[in-house]
């Protein structure tokens, strides 16, 4: 049945006549928001999907997200979210999501699922070796020095660097200001030159 404009303006109509005959419904509003989440767990996380970090409340019981809503006690989206952060249980409560790591064999063709601690182990130990095979201690630079007679030579030096140009790091706009911290640590440590951040992209 499909409803002209007209119909659709009367219908409105309605409803704020309704209203301004003194009929409240805040009351039944509130009771059917506290049937979905009145035995829910309240904590708050924030958006993973892009840079602006919007906060969101997440109500879960026995173990399932039941409800997610935008946070109106956080400084930067004040209780708004956009059409992704709102769908944002999805992540969770989704049949075809992958819950394990998934592994493809150089040269294979299909993915298999594989346990954390191998694939935690296996990053760790590609990284290592790509980083001790490609660590450079020094570095050979050009520089222009000022000769005694006044004139401009240039001059090759080599320089201390300790750095690997074989790893990149992309950050996630999901961490907090400690967690940046703490890997940029991490990385530097490493070696690591090429660091970027998906709020940059």
């Amino acid at each position: 049945m499909g409803v002209s404009r007209r119909d659709f303006l009367k219908l409105s109509g309605s409803a704020a006549l309704v209203a301004s005959l003194g009929v409240d419904l805040d009351p039944a509003r509130a009771y059917a928001k506290e049937l979905r989440i009145k035995n829910a767990k309240q904590s708050t996380t924030v958006c993973p999907y892009c840079s602006v970090g919007c906060g969101i409340i997440v109500y879960a019981e026995n173990g399932k997200i039941v409800n997610t809503e935008g946070d109106p006690d956080h400084p930067i989206s004040e209780g708004t979210l956009c059409a992704k952060g709102s769908s944002v249980s999805q992540l969770v409560n989704n049949d075809t999501r992958v819950k394990k790591p998934m592994y493809r064999e150089p040269g294979g063709t299909a993915w298999k699922e594989v346990e954390w601690n191998w694939a935690l182990d296996r990053i760790a130990r590609l990284v290592k070796d790509a980083r001790d095979k490609s660590f450079k201690t020094t570095s050979k630079v050009k520089s222009m020095e000022k000769q005694a007679d006044g004139s401009m030579l240039e001059v090759v030096k080599e320089v201390v660097v300790n750095r690997t140009d074989a790893i990149a790091h992309i950050g996630s706009a999901a961490l907090d200001n400690e967690e940046c911290y703490i890997l940029q640590k991490l990385i530097r440590s490493w070696g690591l030159v090429h660091v970027e951040h998906q709020a940059r992209i």
